[in-house]
């Protein structure tokens, strides 16, 4: 299909562009003098074979006809075997290729599965035995992911169509194929099991595997661009059947897995390998997963430390099983939280979560415990080391402990104190409406009203400032607590123009959210009459306008009207506005203008549905 234009660009397109080809550049115009042939070898990447200039060009104008995309089916399915049909016979060299990686990538999502399997077999070689190679390529390992995924399309033909006998038996002969494949790939890794999970490409393949043979799947593995943040980012992951074969396989590929645990506790890139094991197997094979904790618990805790010290207080600092052991914590039953506080982490909260590294597995045990009597105990040890760990500038401690009081709805006064001091607004009472500045810029009284002595005057002209990421997160904890007076007060305490800025800023804004969308109508209204004259300038503002709608779908029939009424005269300035005229659309101010009993009508009725609603749910 692309043959014929194919030689009519080849010649305007043959060899011009050949950047990013291998790992690295070494070599590279030499190659071009001496024909660029795929036998030639480059004297930077280990004697690997290269894929010659006419192809790379070729895959090149592939992966540009899958981006334009196809009329229907029969024209996919016929690009599709055509494209197959050139990368037979040189598949490893095409996927080892960055180009032609790219492109395969991009193509066996739209292969079928019989297709996949061919392509997975001739990478992994008669006996399987080349899959390590392509999958310990920095190129070759994203194709075999990709071919591994489409597993998960086993059953799509059956489902479709169960009375064709005959389709159907074709299509499990050919998922047989790509079962096969799997199965053969699993094998090798198990074989070279060490130097799969310790390998920054290879690691990635077995880490897919681990899904596909669970029956999970997670989005595509795409490169991570520097400076991302995915330490907090769990992908939604999609279940699908698996074949029974798959089912074995798992627990053999996990026993093996097992035979190297010590790799998990010195090996970053391995520890990620049991990081997917335990998450996978938690989420599919529950029992698996126990099993598997246990047993890791357990050779962490045999090692060998220092007389009297629990060798789990090393894992715990270092970087690499330090995330072993929060995926650990996340995942166990209460037992196991109780076992490890008991015998390990007991009279050595604080110490660790002062830790540079320590303090993360701490915050996921904080998260962990809040839903057993075993909270009590860590609360009653973390409290007494409040003010030294704001100190050290672990904040993400003082946030979770708050935030697992409101989930357990325990100690919840106790916190509330123990901040008061922290932040030196707990003396005299007069401070206390002072608290949500400071705990939301995490400043103490005297540097955030600028005061010298404990006994200095309350600088109430200071204007609403430093308002931080977790300053927010904590207040938007401490709104969740039964008894939310103190938070409230202190807001009801800020000017017009400190609550504009609350509003308008990316932190703050969620904090003004959480504080008037739990307030009971009557401590609603008396937040919004001190917001009133500040509705159009919030508004028209990107972060504002969605407190505002938040402020709105919260609010009552009087008080969305008295919100309408200031809004209304500045109809031209919010119409044109990039952000108010959404709230303008979605408040039906046209209609509160020109209709105004048919608004009220459909207000009134909105608010009644959300009060039967809420009251089903209470």
């Amino acid at each position: 299909m692309l043959a014929k234009t194919e030689e009519r660009k080849l010649q305007k397109a043959g060899g011009k562009k050949r950047k990013h080809q291998g790992e690295d550049g070494g070599g590279r115009g030499e190659r071009k003098r001496k024909g660029g042939e795929e036998g030639n070898k480059s004297q930077g990447d280990g004697g690997k074979k290269r894929l010659d200039a006419l192809s790379v060009g070729y895959f090149r104008r592939v992966g540009e006809r899958l981006s334009e995309g196809f009329e229907d089916n029969e024209e996919r399915e016929m690009f599709v075997e055509n494209v197959l049909t050139e990368v037979k016979g040189k598949a490893t060299l095409v996927a080892m290729d960055r180009t032609g990686s790219i492109t395969l990538q991009r193509l066996l999502p739209l292969s079928s599965p019989d297709q996949v399997g061919e392509v997975l077999a001739e990478l992994g070689g008669e006996s399987g035995s080349e899959f390590k190679t392509v999958c310990c390529d920095r190129c070759g390992g994203h194709v075999v992911e990709s071919g591994v995924r489409q597993i998960s399309r086993w059953t799509e033909s059956s489902q479709k169509d169960p009375s064709a006998t005959t389709e159907e038996e074709e299509e499990e002969e050919s998922c047989g194929t790509l079962e096969a494949q799997v199965l053969s790939l699993s094998q090798i890794v198990r074989d070279n099991c060490a130097e799969f999970i310790k390998h920054a490409h290879g690691s990635h393949v077995v880490r897919t595997l681990l899904h596909v043979l669970a029956g999970c799947l997670g989005p595509p593995r795409t490169e991570a661009r520097p400076g991302t943040k995915e330490r907090n980012a769990a992908p939604q992951l999609t279940d699908f059947e698996i074949p029974t074969s798959f089912w074995y396989e798992l627990k053999n590929l996990t026993e093996t897995l097992m035979d190297n645990v010590n790799l998990s506790v010195t090996d970053a890139v391995a520890s990620a390998v049991f990081q997917t094991m335990l998450t996978v197997c938690n989420r599919k094979r529950p029992k698996l997963c126990k099993q598997l904790l246990k047993r890791i618990m357990e050779y962490l805790t045999s090692r060998n430390a220092a007389p009297g010290v629990s060798p789990l207080l090393v894992f715990l600092k270092d970087q690499a099983s330090s995330h072993l052991i929060e995926t650990i914590i996340r995942l166990s039953p209460k037992s196991l939280l109780r076992d490890l506080y008991k015998s390990h982490l007991k009279g050595q909260l604080v110490d660790l979560a002062l830790h540079p590294i320590a303090n993360f597995p701490i915050q996921r045990f904080t998260a962990a415990s809040a839903k057993c009597k075993l909270f009590l105990r860590l609360f009653d040890e973390l409290v007494q080391g409040v003010e030294a760990i704001l100190a050290a500038g672990h904040m993400g401690v003082i946030v979770q402990l708050a935030e697992s009081c409101a989930e357990s709805e325990e100690r919840q006064n106790e916190m509330m104190q123990c901040l008061l001091s922290a932040f030196h607004c707990a003396e005299p009472g007069s401070r206390h409406v002072n608290c949500l500045p400071l705990f939301m810029s995490l400043l103490t009284y005297e540097v955030y009203y600028h005061s010298e002595t404990a006994e200095g005057n309350i600088q109430t002209e200071v204007p609403l400032t430093s308002i931080c990421y977790h300053g927010s997160r904590l207040v938007q904890a401490l709104a969740k607590f039964k008894e939310r007076s103190l938070l409230l007060s202190s807001l009801r305490t800020l000017t017009p123009a400190d609550l504009l800025t609350l509003a308008s800023d990316p932190a703050g804004s969620h904090v003004l959210q959480a504080l008037i969308t739990t307030s009971s109508d009557k401590g609603r209204g008396k937040i919004l009459r001190r917001l009133e004259g500040q509705y159009v300038q919030m508004a028209c503002s990107r972060v504002g306008s969605r407190v505002l709608e938040a402020v709105w779908n919260s609010a009552s029939v009087s008080q969305r009207q008295s919100i309408a009424q200031e809004l209304v005269p500045s109809e031209s300035q919010l119409r044109s506005d990039q952000f108010a005229r959404h709230v303008w659309a979605k408040f039906a101010l046209t209609h509160f203008a020109h209709r105004r009993a048919h608004w009220q009508e459909i207000q009134t009725g909105e608010s009644k549905k959300r009060k039967l609603f809420s009251d089903i749910l209470e």
